[in-house]
């Protein structure tokens, strides 16, 4: 199954103190792939994007999904997108954001699954305080389609 996350308003992007900070702290973001975190974009950035292949299986009548890409045991599975600074050392992470599978439509998951199309994500990157983004992220501050 295909997966493509897009993620729009990006925190460093708003002016402001805070935002200055971001910057400043060459803070990234990035997909975590087991426990690496991949394709770090930076976070003024006007857009993130991450695209990649996930398995799934039906188990029970019940669909799941696998792969480096994805975190939890059954009935419980998710994506993370993780918030770091990058400097000399790398990438040191301090916030990450889960999406998870149980928030997918039922018939938007079969679809994908089903090979009708790429299941996507799109999600607001900046939380109400201004903020990266972090901790479950529900519906609908994240949209969930096939396309």
């Amino acid at each position: 199954m295909h997966i493509r996350i897009e993620g729009h308003d990006l925190p460093a992007q708003r002016g402001g103190a805070q935002a200055d900070a971001l910057r400043l702290a060459n803070v990234h973001v990035g997909v975590q792939r087991q426990r690496a975190v991949v394709e770090l974009v930076p976070a003024w950035d006007s857009s993130a994007t991450w695209e990649f292949e996930i398995t799934s299986r039906e188990v029970d009548e019940l669909l799941d999904v696998g792969g480096p890409w994805v975190h939890g045991r059954p009935g419980a599975r998710f994506l993370y997108l993780s918030w770091g600074n990058v400097g000399d050392f790398g990438f040191d992470m301090f916030r990450r954001a889960k999406l998870m599978f149980g928030d997918v439509p039922t018939a938007v998951l079969r679809s994908a699954h089903e090979g009708g199309g790429v299941l996507t994500a799109s999600l607001g990157l900046t939380d109400e305080l201004g903020g990266p983004v972090c901790a479950r992220v529900r519906p609908p501050a994240i949209e969930w389609s096939v396309r």
